[in-house]
């Protein structure tokens, strides 16, 4: 997928090189990824944007046709609704944001709370916590934290509804962001469902080396030298 996403690449391309069915590859796609073949195609395109915005000067229309849209401005909407902001304003941030605000819903929730365990022996740094609607980590989750490190944690104001909660890590001395590029460890569990009649939802998070089949992580992150985020960790951490 990485090698075409200038192309026009179908379902029937990709079960066709994987010498599967539609059907077959499609199911199998699902199951292993946590989403469709078209969904992932259209998360790695932003991705290469992403890209393409911070360590290039290609226009936004050139970088649109280069990641396979033929309309800039229906590349530019699906930019925003994954990432949390427009082209020109990513690149004009650097990619980073001051603070990642949850989505504003309505309606009484509850917290998820538990703790994470990395791989032994393995030192992931910060760790970013989200509950999104899909399996892709894109726009503003519905609540989230950062950790200093693995162990406790408590995310609140859960809205009801099914999540996903999907966590991502860089170490603390790999950059001053939390960015996709440099995530040395992943995790996803759900979806969960966040019921009005139990308060409180216990979840064991394992974080894992990141691999190719993993959903990119395509939201605005957090700049982690802000004021913002040192009150939000200390706070995580406490």
């Amino acid at each position: 997928m990485k090698r075409r996403l200038s192309e026009p690449l179908s379902i029937d391309d990709m079960a066709r090189f994987a010498m599967y069915s539609k059907f077959h590859f499609s199911r199998e796609f699902q199951r292993i990824t946590g989403i469709s073949p078209r969904r992932f195609l259209s998360a790695l395109r932003i991705q290469e944007a992403k890209r393409l915005l911070l360590t290039t000067s290609m226009t936004v229309t050139e970088i649109s046709s280069t990641v396979g849209y033929s309309s800039v401005g229906t590349f530019s909407s699906r930019f925003a609704s994954s990432v949390g902001l427009p082209p020109s304003a990513y690149r004009r941030l650097g990619g980073f944001v001051r603070k990642v605000n949850a989505a504003e819903r309505g309606g009484a929730g509850g917290s998820v709370y538990g703790a994470v365990s990395a791989p032994v022996g393995a030192d992931p740094g910060l760790i970013y916590l989200g509950l999104f609607p899909t399996r892709v980590p894109e726009g503003k989750p519905v609540s989230c934290t950062v950790l200093s490190r693995p162990g406790p944690f408590e995310i609140r104001d859960v809205p009801m509804g099914a999540w996903y909660l999907l966590g991502h890590s860089v170490p603390a001395s790999a950059h001053e962001a939390l960015t996709d590029d440099q995530a040395v460890h992943v995790g996803s569990v759900g979806p969960l469902e966040i019921l009005p009649r139990v308060a409180r939802h216990r979840i064991d998070f394992r974080l894992r080396e990141v691999s190719v089949l993993d959903p990119p992580v395509l939201m605005a992150l957090q700049r982690v030298r802000s004021g913002t985020f040192t009150a939000n960790l200390v706070k995580a951490a406490g």
